[in-house]
């Protein structure tokens, strides 16, 4: 029997169109089976053999990226004998193509009719982020923002030239730094620049190297510092900078500082 423990589940009522799934050195076989929704699964450790219908098994290593239109039959199993680690992502097609229709008329889109291996890093690599993001105590617009961000990459199959800053930008990222503690939805921010949310945070990440929520929690830990070095306790930090609990807010200011809130005030650095 498999080890429940080994498997973990994510869905939020906030975000209907998303669920994901996680499985470390599971045995666990299925039968041929269909999901409702577009599923993007990915090999973290193992060998696993997917089959399609009557076609020929594929074999998925370490590192594959598999997407799976809805109502396609398949399984994927790990080889006999052997155990695998693995992500699933599912992702409801009515959602993405909602997305996809705030694009240009000319973007390549992800073609839904047929299932898709890559053996791409980094798409690898923004799927385990985003997982990431989405098992933790991060806020439901931190979440909401990573997924449009990764189903835009999914969308899209090439990149844009480089362009100038948008005009928009200053503003935003003003807003962003002077309210960092309060919640944005990614279709407010998107309004503020009168662009979709497609085509916002795609912009945004193109000028910036981050979402427009990541940008944010990075002027919360900013002022975080700011705070911690008044001698402000660490429970009223993380309150007036608006995380839900204390496990997000010692989590985001490790990833950044290297050292937890504590460690950082009891050492009292200078700015820097």
């Amino acid at each position: 029997m498999p080890d429940p423990r080994a498997q973990h589940f994510w869905s939020d009522p906030a975000l209907p169109f998303a669920e994901s799934r996680r499985a470390q050195h599971s045995r666990a076989c299925y039968r041929a089976h269909t999901h409702p929704v577009l599923s993007v699964g990915a090999v973290d450790q193992g060998h696993s053999c997917l089959t399609l219908n009557e076609a020929e098994p594929n074999f998925l290593h370490t590192g594959d990226i598999v997407v799976i239109p809805a109502h396609r039959l398949h399984a994927c199993n790990p080889v006999e004998g052997g155990a695998w680690s693995y992500q699933m992502l599912y992702l409801d097609e009515d959602w993405l193509r909602a997305l996809q229709t705030e694009g240009l008329a000319d973007d390549p889109g992800l073609q839904l009719g047929g299932p898709i291996v890559r053996r791409d890093p980094a798409c690898y690599k923004a799927l385990r982020a985003l997982n990431a993001i989405l098992f933790s105590p991060a806020p439901v617009e931190e979440k909401e923002g990573a997924l449009i961000d990764f189903a835009s990459a999914l969308l899209l199959q090439a990149t844009r030239p480089d362009l100038p800053p948008p005009a928009w930008l200053d503003d935003i990222r003003r807003l962003l730094r002077e309210h960092c503690a309060q919640p944005w939805r990614v279709s407010e921010l998107a309004v503020r620049a009168g662009l979709s949310r497609y085509h916002f945070i795609r912009a945004f990440r193109t000028h910036t190297g981050l979402t427009p929520h990541a940008f944010q929690l990075d002027c919360r830990i900013h002022r975080a510092r700011e705070l911690l070095r008044q001698g402000c306790s660490i429970a009223e930090a993380g309150y007036q900078l608006g995380f839900a609990d204390q496990s997000h807010f010692q989590q985001a200011f490790k990833a950044r500082v290297s050292a937890t809130p504590g460690e950082y005030q009891r050492h009292r650095p200078q700015a820097c």
